[in-house]
């Protein structure tokens, strides 16, 4: 067996431990973001919005955001952008949807797509700060928060999903069934959870951004 064989002086073995435990712990323990996906005014205008859930909706996704900013977690707003309609840049209504608590932005993103992460910058920005874990939350809660659920997760992120603090709207069946957003909901905690997300309440997302 040939080779060197590495000596440690007291001080530097302590640094080097150190190091290898900090870097254990943060592979284990990867430090968040949280995305506050597509709430904005241009629902308001769709044929299907029903504000019924606001209230329920908006105290649990403020409650999310200020616990995420008194805990350092930086909040990166998402919103849609079309061509046209109340999506579109013209709308005026590409804005924060009344009733959501102001926050500073650690990031905004522009995206055209369901995934926050496709066609967007936020993938680069969020490995640039060694963000590896996504608290995901907004609207609506089967399109455009599980689509990103999913994209995050398969791109190597772990994922908070935090389906209180997110929202949707009665959908239709082709068999002429209408779902409700509480079906909606649990349709999609049942194909996330232990696959592509940790489903969390919004008091399970903070004790764990916490904890980190």
């Amino acid at each position: 067996m040939s080779g060197t064989v590495r000596t440690w002086s007291e001080s530097s073995l302590v640094f080097h431990l150190h190091d290898e435990y900090m870097s254990i712990m943060s592979e284990s323990n990867p430090k968040p973001a949280l995305l506050v996906i597509d709430v904005q005014e241009s629902f308001r205008q769709r044929p299907y919005f029903d504000p019924a859930a606001l209230p329920d909706y908006f105290e649990a996704q403020n409650r999310l955001i200020q616990g995420c900013l008194r805990a350092g977690v930086p909040v990166v707003r998402i919103l849609h952008v079309e061509d046209e309609g109340p999506f579109s840049l013209a709308s005026g209504l590409v804005r924060p949807l009344d009733g959501l608590v102001e926050f500073a932005e650690a990031a905004r993103f522009h995206k055209h797509r369901h995934s926050a992460l496709a066609g967007t910058d936020l993938g680069a920005w969020l490995n640039e700060r060694g963000l590896r874990r996504l608290i995901v939350s907004g609207i609506r809660t089967e399109q455009c928060c599980e689509t990103t659920t999913r994209a995050a997760s398969d791109a190597g992120f772990e994922v908070d999903f935090v389906t209180d603090a997110t929202l949707t709207f009665a959908m239709r069946h082709a068999n002429g069934r209408t779902y409700t957003p509480a079906e909606l909901r649990e349709r999609t905690e049942l194909v996330l959870a232990g696959r592509f997300a940790t489903v969390c309440s919004v008091g399970q997302a903070l004790e764990r951004a916490a904890a980190r």
